[in-house]
């Protein structure tokens, strides 16, 4: 089949056999364009070699996080998991990991720093890879975690703040930053970092 393109450029078109299955063909007139596509969830980035962050996935996000073939989730948020959530968690062999942060506005933010300690943990042990952090939007508490895990990695605080700041944008909070310059890496030292960033 001949395909004429822009300018009246004519392309070959490649007829592919759908599969075995039910499984939706890209192409495919019957679906609606959100199906087609891969949609990550919002504020969705990736962190390291295996590491991700993202604001909340939902259902619509389910199949791109599947493409990433994750292992595990830190989720930061003390709310329970919505059961579509935990569901897709089962089918897939995934992993969920619960640091509850409250969420909170300043001047009464209060990020537990022992909690950020044992969620950075989890983000150095490769066996948890790949793996996707995130909160609510992605932003304050999975800016917090990402920020603390730099400092590991030796990065100066003026591209700790950039990067923490890309995200938070207009929300972007001086307690946020204050805790994670204040924060003492010094008792995770010994764990191995052994994902990109860090091989220096």
């Amino acid at each position: 089949m001949r395909v004429e393109g822009f300018e009246g450029e004519v392309f070959q078109a490649i007829e592919v056999s759908p599969p075995s299955d039910n499984s939706p063909v890209i192409g495919d007139d019957s679906q609606s364009v959100g199906e087609e596509l891969f949609v990550p969830p919002l504020n969705f980035a990736m962190v390291d070699n295996g590491v991700f962050r993202s604001g909340f996935p939902d259902s619509a996000n389910f199949s791109f996080l599947q493409s990433i073939g994750l292992r595990s989730i830190i989720y930061l948020c003390p709310e329970p998991y919505p059961e579509t959530n935990n569901e897709f968690l089962k089918a897939n062999g995934i992993r969920l990991f619960q640091f509850g942060i409250d969420g909170c506005k300043e001047p009464f933010v209060n990020i537990p720093e022992e909690t950020i300690r044992e969620a950075l943990k989890v983000v150095l042990d490769v066996k948890n890879h790949p793996l996707l952090i995130h909160c609510k939007r992605g932003k304050h508490r999975t800016g917090c975690l990402v920020g603390c895990l730099r400092k590991l990695q030796r990065w100066c605080l003026s591209s700790i703040f950039d990067e923490y700041q890309r995200f938070a944008a207009a929300k972007a909070r001086v307690s946020d930053q204050r805790f994670m310059e204040r924060f003492d890496v010094s008792s995770l030292k010994h764990l191995p970092i052994t994902f990109s960033c860090s091989k220096r």
